[in-house]
């Protein structure tokens, strides 16, 4: 799935902000990638949508996916971090979420919790009981 992907990017450069002195005002270092989610042949119907839903407010209007890096210098370095932020993005963005499975409190915690409140009651009990002299 990963060469799948991989194969679906477009890479774009420019010139980057970063570090890099007046090398940096010479070469184009900084990488943004960008993915269509929408006309992937890697992924079924079912992993479009879902990816549409948990990477909504990344994907634009006609539901790209536009990931930019310039933390290096050289802009073969930018590429690789892009595209493994990239893959990590989506792999993540297409793990099921696990259902909980509602339980019960087990019996020393409750027994637990009874004895603390019956605690608690006696302290305030205790208090209310003594009559200012």
């Amino acid at each position: 799935m990963h060469d799948c992907l991989k194969q679906e990017v477009e890479y774009r450069t420019s010139r980057s902000s970063g570090p890099g002195g007046q090398h940096v005002n010479k070469t184009e270092s900084r990488v943004e990638l960008m993915w269509s989610s929408r006309t992937s042949q890697c992924l079924n119907e079912d992993q479009k949508k879902l990816l549409a839903i948990r990477l909504g407010k990344r994907l634009n209007d006609e539901g790209i996916l536009i990931l930019a890096s310039e933390k290096y210098r050289s802009q073969y370095r930018n590429k690789a971090d892009v595209t493994e932020r990239f893959i990590d993005l989506v792999l993540a963005g297409l793990v099921p979420v696990k259902k909980r499975r509602p339980t019960r409190p087990t019996r020393a915690s409750v027994e637990k919790r009874l004895h603390n409140k019956k605690l608690r009651g006696e302290v305030k009990r205790s208090r209310r009981d003594r009559s200012p002299e």
